[in-house]
């Protein structure tokens, strides 16, 4: 299965008939110039293209009443006048007489987009529409949209599909307030932490992924994601003034797609500086696609405002999801800032000196951060897998590489030579292919990969691929040892190095650089050792290699180890080196490698409460560790270095 595009050409027939500096960024180079990209980068053609169709009017009921689209259908026939009297009675929205149709198509997208995905035809997609439909409500327009597209899609996947469970995600910088009054009675749909200022970035919404978003969407545990992609949150954007980078929106797209088995359907929002927008959408696409994403740009420190949202959020949530309340309580969220259409009111004044300031410098921060991610190629392989033995009976997805390459026999003598356990022929032959498959990851020929090692080298081998990794170019290596694996004792604290071990006695930092915690019992404490441990410690690390090594009695399912790998994808831009005890269940290595090749991780199973011990090792290591790991924040420090 694969990723679909849905489009049609005449989306871009509407626009603005009058002079209106509000309106005039909605314009139909939005989606040409976004197109122009997908299809220079090669994204476009490994897509399946679908051709939007019109939304019925029966579809269109799903959502908005009889009166409201008739009065759309009949823009069809008014004069440039009446198409701007009547435009001004909504707050920031332009007809045009081909408004009716693109808005039709838009929905319609929308459904094709969803069809495809539940029909099994693709794994994921996206509708590449305008206008867009997050602020749209029942019988108005509204902030540049018509008919609201996501919503429609949610009510047809109810009906049509007998979904039960659908998460609605938006991180378009103006809330979607129209999605909300549409759903806010409705259990079955799940979707808003409200950012208080402007200048948010990479840091901030990743933590409201991993602190907020992602241990309720796993509790949830849905059927289906729909993403509202508004991309006015990104850098140099003129209406959301905010940080974000291009390849942010790749993580938080790979980040969802541990949900819902990859089933997630993305539809264009808002986006209106065009270089921005059409950058943000191929990282998206690229990870929908399955590739690996480029590492995360500038230190990795959230805002205090964006804490201190968090921190209401999770308070105001946590008495209906049993995954929030692991923490302590905070204030109760305040409400964010409305204008008197239902709107929310511009962070900043939009044209005032302060924004001309930020814009100037945002977009010379884009032009530079564009630059950087021209110089990360994707690399020609994304999977390899090397084994102690050929076997025939694993299905490996067909282009994964079966790595039969071996490092030179001397290389790898001399690396062995302080470890009696690689003393052994075995244990040498998978020593010289975990060598061999490092120095392809390091050297970009190969993203990621999974390797075999006997039981009894585990430790050794697992030794020797820290050393050669820090001394062949890696600059900052995470390794996560699961299982019976003890750190080397002379490895150097120097902070080139983080050890983390799930599976150790006790909870424990003995360093800012040595972690040990138990591996948790239930779904939900593994769930939060990974999303409120695991991640925001490898994200503040921001490293250029991950070690996933699955040593003897890791004690992981498969299901749990695909996860962390899944996961683990994002803070080091895709290379990971998984490290497979042989002993280990002979599929174990196949499901490693179709998640590390953009697959989805098989679903942990129902969703089961943490116990309080793993609550409390929990607790004590965040507060140990937040000091110098500010990711594992969930709420600000007054004055600390997050704030602002």
């Amino acid at each position: 299965m694969g990723t679909a595009l849905v489009y049609h050409e005449d989306m871009t027939a509407a626009r603005l008939l009058w002079d209106d500096p509000e309106c005039e960024i909605e314009c139909p180079e939005r989606l040409t110039t976004v197109l122009e990209r997908l299809q220079q980068r090669g994204l476009e053609q490994r897509c399946l293209r679908l051709a939007a169709r019109e939304a019925s009017e029966a579809e269109l009921g799903l959502v908005h009443s009889p009166e409201y689209v008739a009065l759309l259908q009949g823009t069809q026939a008014l004069g440039t006048g009446e198409l701007q009297t009547l435009s001004g009675q909504y707050d920031a929205v332009y007809f045009h007489p081909s408004t009716y149709h693109c808005a039709r198509l838009a929905a319609g997208a929308a459904l094709q987009l969803v069809d495809a995905v539940l029909a099994g035809a693709v794994r994921n997609g996206l509708a590449l529409v305008r206008p867009p439909g997050h602020h749209s409500q029942r019988a108005a327009a509204n902030g540049f949209c018509v008919f609201n597209n996501v919503a429609i899609a949610a009510k047809h996947a109810q009906r049509q599909h007998g979904l039960h469970r659908i998460l609605i995600v938006d991180w378009d910088v103006h809330h979607g307030q129209g999605i909300q009054y549409i759903f806010e009675n409705d259990p079955r749909a799940s979707t808003d932490a409200p950012w208080p200022q402007v200048g948010m970035g990479n840091a901030d919404y990743v933590a409201a992924f991993l602190h907020v978003l992602l241990p309720v969407a796993f509790e949830f545990d849905p059927e289906l994601v729909l993403v509202s992609a508004g991309f006015d949150s990104a850098i140099g954007d003129p209406e959301g003034q905010m940080q974000a980078t291009p390849e942010c929106f790749a993580h938080l797209t790979q980040l969802l797609q541990v949900l819902a088995g990859g089933r997630v359907c993305a539809v264009l929002e808002g986006g209106y500086h065009l270089e921005s927008l059409s950058q943000s959408v191929c990282m998206m696409v690229q990870a929908l696609l399955g590739d690996p994403v480029p590492p995360l740009s500038g230190p990795m420190v959230p805002h205090g405002s964006a804490l201190e949202s968090i921190q209401s959020v999770r308070a105001a949530q946590a008495p209906h999801w049993m995954s929030l309340q692991q923490q302590g309580v905070a204030p109760v969220l305040s409400p964010s800032p409305r204008s008197p259409e239902g709107r929310p009111s511009p962070l900043l004044p939009p044209r005032g000196p302060e924004f001309k300031a930020a814009a100037t410098q945002n977009v010379a921060a884009l032009s530079s951060l564009l630059d950087q991610l021209r110089l990360s190629p994707t690399p020609p392989v994304r999977t390899a897998v090397a084994l102690t033995a050929p076997d025939a009976a694993l299905a490996l997805p067909s282009d994964v590489l079966c790595e039969e390459g071996s490092a030179p026999q001397e290389e790898t003598q001399a690396w062995a030579r302080p470890h009696e356990a690689l003393a052994q022929d075995r244990a040498l032959t998978a020593l010289g292919k975990v060598l061999y498959l490092l120095d392809r990851i390091l050297d970009g020929q190969v993203s990621s990969g999974i390797a075999v090692t006997p039981a009894s080298a585990a430790a050794a081998t697992l030794d020797v691929a820290i050393r050669c990794g820090l001394s062949h170019g890696a600059q900052r290596l995470l390794c996560l040892a699961v299982g019976q694996l003890d750190r080397p004792p002379d490895l150097m604290d120097d902070g080139r190095n983080l050890w983390l071990n799930i599976g150790g006695k006790e909870a424990a930092a003995l360093s800012m650089f040595h972690v040990s915690v138990p591996l948790p019992g239930t779904t939900g404490g593994f769930l939060s050792c990974v999303l409120a441990l695991v991640l925001p410690l490898a994200y503040s690390f921001q490293p250029d290699l991950v070690l996933v090594a699955l040593g003897p009695a890791h004690g992981l399912r498969d299901p749990q180890a695909a996860l962390l790998a899944a996961l683990l994808r994002g803070p080091a831009g895709g290379r990971v080196l998984a490290l497979v005890d042989e002993e280990s269940t002979p599929q174990l290595a196949v499901v490693l490698a179709r998640v590390l090749h953009g697959e989805a991780a098989p679903n942990l199973g129902p969703f089961s409460m943490a116990s309080p011990e793993d609550v409390q090792s929990l607790v004590q290591l965040r507060g140990q560790l937040e000091p110098r790991w500010k990711m594992l924040q969930v709420a600000s420090e007054t004055g600390g270095p997050g704030s602002g």
